[in-house]
């Protein structure tokens, strides 16, 4: 899986995380303990006590943590007395699993990354405070606006539960296909529109000595990422719809068909670098910046994760991943988006109300802007890029967003069907080396997301 953001498999410990979190289901989780509220005045709208400790704990991956580190420097010039333990880690399911179970999390968390904890799971087993106090707070920049009028359309949305806002996600993340403006310009190549013209330009780079492809093997979500794009492009959002919606016959769609048939092309025909199956994100990443590769796929956070090993003068973009035919039912341009990095307020918290203004500053204008500059990438924070100068990856994504206005599409099944998500990933694995074809790549999952759809033990979302 992706080290940085979504997290593309849930490792085992993230497995015995859900398992452990639904036993306790009826612990009693979701009762606010420990510090309690403090005074509430303008300056302390959210009632933080004057000297209980604070614990932070952020996912350090590709953003790093620069930006969490900025929101309490700022939070303590407004509250001085109180201590911030920061802690910036990975393997957040691992680490922090046993401590939700025995019901003493940290009082904010960054549940992103590989091996996060299961967030459908940590939903109905109560273990997260509802937002609402703080997006109708007074935002830190403007006191006259709420937190939730500062955000971007979709943000509270995407982590809302049954009406109830449990989650809120920092970065803006576009998904599609990154290659280097400064080789296609030496070579005269032209990102292609088409599928098919994906197809015919990889044999022009491998004429070049290049590899048309690569992908993060070992992390098969990388590569779902384009699939699942053009068969969104060809299908519609009638079909996103109905793939989370666990409608019969959904992965098996002539839309999804089509898209399964393409990426198996990449295989059949030579077009993805020897050994990409067995690359780490990293690996893969670094076979990319090198000039091995052509093409990657990735989400918008690849620049801030590659730029400490990025040769100058690379100039990595993203496009949107070509159309599916000429004919997709979505307009030219249309991307999957929607936002990531997921913060949360364990309801079992010694310091909730502190929780809360921790990520009041954290999405504050002036920390976003820091996190546009120290992890190029974009916050969901409205107007955080105004008057910055974009790098040429985060430029690129700036643009794509633009042009796609509301040819936006996510899906929502990673988050709410955890075997779900895995089953995909396994069987897109085998798709692009060859062991399966597009035909079984769709049976296999469809019978996943109809088991899925049987399971009575499964709390079920719709759209």
């Amino acid at each position: 899986m992706n080290l940085t953001r979504r997290g593309a498999l849930l490792s085992a410990a993230a497995a015995a995380a859900a398992t452990s979190l639904a036993a306790c289901a009826t612990s009693g989780g979701g009762n606010d303990e420990g510090a309690g509220k403090g005074d509430v005045s303008a300056e302390n709208p959210l009632g933080v006590p004057a000297d209980a400790g604070l614990e932070v704990v952020v996912f350090k991956g590709g953003y790093g943590d620069q930006y969490a580190i900025d929101a309490g420097t700022r939070l303590k010039e407004k509250h001085p007395k109180v201590a911030i333990d920061h802690k910036g880690i990975q393997g957040v399911g691992e680490v922090l699993q046993p401590r939700f179970v025995a019901d003493s999390p940290p009082d904010v968390v960054d549940n992103s990354g590989a091996g996060r904890l299961d967030l459908a799971t940590l939903v109905a087993s109560g273990k997260l405070k509802d937002l609402s106090e703080l997006l109708d707070a007074p935002a830190v920049d403007d006191p006259g606006k709420k937190v939730r009028d500062t955000l971007l359309p979709g943000v509270i949305e995407d982590g809302t539960f049954d009406g109830k806002p449990l989650v809120l996600n920092y970065s803006s993340v576009l998904w599609g296909v990154w290659y280097s403006k400064t080789l296609f310009d030496r070579h005269g190549w032209t990102f292609p529109k088409t599928w098919d013209e994906m197809l015919t330009l990889n044999d022009e780079i491998r004429k070049a000595g290049l590899a048309p492809w690569t992908w993060q093997g070992k992390y098969p979500e990388y590569l779902n990422d384009p699939l699942l794009s053009m068969a969104a492009k060809a299908g519609g959002f009638d079909l996103v719809k109905a793939v989370d919606n666990l409608d019969s016959g959904a992965w098996q769609s002539p839309a999804m068909l089509a898209a399964a048939e393409a990426i198996h092309q990449l295989a059949v025909r030579g077009h993805i670098l020897p050994g990409s199956e067995g690359l780490s994100h990293t690996e893969a990443q670094n076979a990319w910046c090198k000039g091995q590769v052509a093409f990657i796929p990735c989400g918008s956070w690849l620049e801030g994760e590659q730029q400490k090993v990025t040769p100058a003068g690379f100039d990595m973009v993203m496009a949107p991943v070509p159309a599916l035919t000429g004919s997709d039912k979505l307009a030219d341009g249309a991307v999957m988006a929607a936002s990531s990095e997921s913060y949360l307020v364990p309801a079992k918290a010694k310091n909730p109300q502190g929780g809360l203004e921790f990520l009041r500053f954290l999405f504050s204008k002036q920390v976003a802007r820091g996190f546009v500059e120290s992890a190029k990438a974009l916050p969901v924070v409205a107007g955080a890029t105004d008057g910055l100068t974009l790098t040429s990856g985060l430029g690129s994504v700036a643009e794509a967003a633009k042009a796609a206005g509301p040819n936006m599409f996510s899906y929502k099944f990673r988050t709410w069907y955890a075997p779900l998500s895995k089953a995909v990933d396994d069987a897109t694995g085998e798709l692009a080396t060859k062991r399966i074809n597009p035909q079984q790549w769709a049976e296999r999952v469809q019978k996943a997301a109809d088991a899925v759809a049987k399971d009575s033990s499964v709390v079920k979302h719709k759209r």
